[in-house]
């Protein structure tokens, strides 16, 4: 394989793609030994058959304002690839959607799945269409017309689509709703449904919480636990919410949390009433932070920049992709930080892991850290199929092994000889065996 030529056929072939394009190159970089060791890979063109989605699905979603007014978004579904189970990944509803963006959470999808063990391919999908400011009324109707498209497409047994940025508990309801009308039936065709009606304890906190587990087996191969660190997370919604509630259970001090505005500095902590707060900013329908400086005293706000300058143990990005630039790295860095882990999907620029790995501190990618997320959908399918429901506890306890088990899969594949594990390269190793020798098995479909 010879990744700068791949690279440049991609590019010539989907120009400007750039989140897509960093994706791809982030994979084959670290997987370029093992696939050429393999000539079943080579003469089964498995990297130019994974790369590229099944398909890609667009489709327009005309929906009506509270003034009567006709408006027009665009709709999304990629289906990437179902080596190992039905295509599974989230919707995700903000204006900053295009294909690239999504192409490249679909493909990072693939690894993600794949390393939970689970028997989920990969998809994604979503519209530029943002929740923000809409009424109820407004976002049912948005959502009504999307499913009205996407209903064809998907299925218990073919792609099972759940929450992202902007799909929360609400707007599940309102697609799963117009989903079983269309369909006449009530299955586990989407995941992060009401506990009413089919969805499955812990998923809400299921990304936060794994990740933290992830984090917890990072720092017992340095004999070490997260009891007493100081973390640093930006974002405040649910993924962000998640990691603040283990953490703190757990012992640790998450002293920040940001937005879109700038970032707010609490050198106390969050506690459990600063926690609740978190999700009442959120659905508060204000997309800052600002106000959780002015409700707690000795919190500070810092407007328009990052936490990243924040001394701490451990950051945990939990925003969106290539939050944590170079710059943000060196401050990390010059602080004196022990650990990065992804816990939004590429949180790092390639420059930023490249200054982590430089300085030996240790990082996790966003496919490991943050799989938690997909795998508690999987418990969901599975309690679906079973039309039961596990306690609190059995999920959690369920979570805590996947979790465990992704981090031995990294070791597996990316222990140096020197001692350093290179997580990206064990993720992605692991993730791309599993889904390549799967392809394999079922010949050129």
């Amino acid at each position: 394989m010879n990744v700068d030529k791949i690279m440049n056929d991609l590019e010539k072939k989907h120009p400007g793609e750039v989140e897509y394009l960093q994706a791809v190159r982030e994979v084959l970089e670290s997987i370029e030994d093992i696939y050429n060791e393999n000539p079943q890979f080579r003469s089964a063109n498995i990297i130019e058959r994974l790369i590229e989605p099944d398909r890609v699905l667009i489709f327009k979603v005309p929906w009506t304002d509270d003034e009567g007014n006709v408006r027009v978004n665009l709709g999304y579904r990629i289906q990437f690839n179902c080596a190992i189970g039905p295509y599974k990944g989230g919707l995700r509803f903000h204006q900053s959607v295009n294909q690239s963006i999504l192409k490249f959470l679909g493909f990072e999808q693939i690894f993600k799945n794949a390393l939970t063990s689970l028997p989920l391919g990969a998809g994604k999908g979503g519209s530029d269409f943002s929740p923000k400011g809409k009424s109820n009324a407004e976002v049912m109707r948005f959502c009504q017309s999307f499913m009205l498209e996407l209903w064809k497409y998907i299925g218990p047994e073919t792609d099972v689509p759940a929450g992202d940025i902007g799909v929360s508990g609400r707007e599940i309801g309102y697609l799963y709703g117009m989903y079983k009308r269309l369909k006449g039936a009530h299955t586990g065709v989407l995941t992060g449904k009401g506990l009413n009606w089919g969805g499955s304890l812990i998923r809400p906190e299921a990304t936060g919480f794994g990740a933290i587990y992830f984090v917890q087996e990072m720092l017992a191969i340095k004999k070490d636990t997260i009891k007493g660190k100081t973390i640093s997370i930006s974002g405040f919604g649910n993924v962000a919410w998640g990691v603040a509630l283990k953490a703190t259970q757990l012992g640790a001090k998450v002293v920040t949390i940001s937005g879109p505005d700038g970032y707010v500095y609490d050198p106390e902590g969050l506690s459990d009433r600063k926690i609740e707060y978190m999700l009442e900013l959120r659905a508060s329908n204000q997309d800052i932070v600002r106000p959780y400086a002015e409700e707690f005293a000795g919190a500070e706000f810092h407007a328009g920049r990052k936490p990243w300058e924040v001394k701490v143990d451990i950051a945990l990005p939990c925003a969106t992709q290539n939050e944590l630039n170079a710059e943000d790295a060196k401050k990390l860095v010059g602080n004196g930080v022990m650990m990065v882990a992804e816990v939004s999907n590429m949180g790092c620029t390639p420059e930023a892991i490249d200054e982590f790995y430089a300085n030996e501190v240790i990082f996790a990618p966003g496919k490991a850290v943050n799989a938690g997320g997909v795998a508690t959908s999987g418990l969901e399918m599975a309690q679906n199929a079973m039309k039961m429901r596990w306690t609190r506890h059995e999920v959690d306890e369920r979570l805590l092994q996947i979790m465990h088990n992704i981090h031995e899969q990294c070791l597996k594949y990316g222990r140096r000889d020197d001692g350093f594990i290179d997580y990206v390269k064990g993720a992605n190793i692991s993730g791309f065996l599993t889904v390549a020798n799967s392809m394999l098995d079922m010949g050129i479909v």
